[in-house]
């Protein structure tokens, strides 16, 4: 039994191993991915453009799917690691959503320039940054600010100029109990007035009672 469990154990450890660190899989695999989606559509779209200029087509398709993968795979590559950095991008807010995504295009323009040439890098930056940025703003839009609107969607209650304010459940009974503690000791003084009258009536002597008067006078 134990030597079968050991074996079970060795096996998973086996399995578990690869050429790559899991945490470098993780990393780079969507980057990769994403390169590859816009890696075929930069193949067509070049199959396309060398058709339309009676030119080679091979030769162009090529040329635009490896610039296309290049860009697409440096841009969520890039996004992803800004985005882990500012704590996962569950966590981060649409504002920081947008930073990240104008740092990736810019990082991907970057990566175009290098591969078009030195001129075309800064205006590379330049455009990528800003499609990047407006692109996840237009997403961020249309799947609306949860976590923007959280922080935004205060209560009257919660103002600060409101001269209300919202109570919990503990303060709630705090004040209740507040309340019926001045509420008892308002029945006892009265009950304490009501005490001494009677007292008071009780100690007064009885009036003073007139004779009765004899029959026939």
């Amino acid at each position: 039994m134990a030597d079968d469990a050991r074996e079970e154990s060795k096996e998973k450890r086996r399995q578990r191993r690869g050429l790559l660190p899991p945490g470098l899989v993780d990393l780079m695999g969507p980057p990769l991915k994403v390169g590859a989606a816009t890696g075929t559509v930069g193949l067509f779209s070049g199959i396309a453009a060398g058709i339309i200029r009676d030119s080679t087509p091979a030769l162009f398709a090529v040329a635009s799917g490896i610039q296309w993968f290049a860009l697409g795979s440096s841009y969520w590559l890039s996004r992803s690691v800004v985005l882990n950095a500012w704590g996962g991008e569950a966590q981060v807010s649409d504002s920081s959503k947008t930073k990240a995504s104008a740092i990736a295009g810019g990082t991907a323009g970057m990566v175009g320039g290098l591969i078009r040439g030195p001129k075309n890098i800064i205006p590379g930056v330049i455009v990528f940054s800003l499609v990047g940025g407006v692109g996840q703003a237009i997403v961020n839009s249309t799947q609306g600010t949860p976590a923007d609107a959280k922080k935004e969607k205060k209560s009257f209650f919660e103002s600060s100029w409101s001269p209300l304010k919202k109570l919990s459940d503990d303060e709630y009974r705090g004040m209740l109990d507040e309340k019926m503690l001045k509420i008892d000791a308002e029945i006892a003084l009265i009950d304490d007035k009501i005490a001494e009258l009677r007292a008071a009536k009780a100690a007064a002597p009885p009036p003073p009672q007139e004779p009765a008067s004899k029959p026939g006078n």
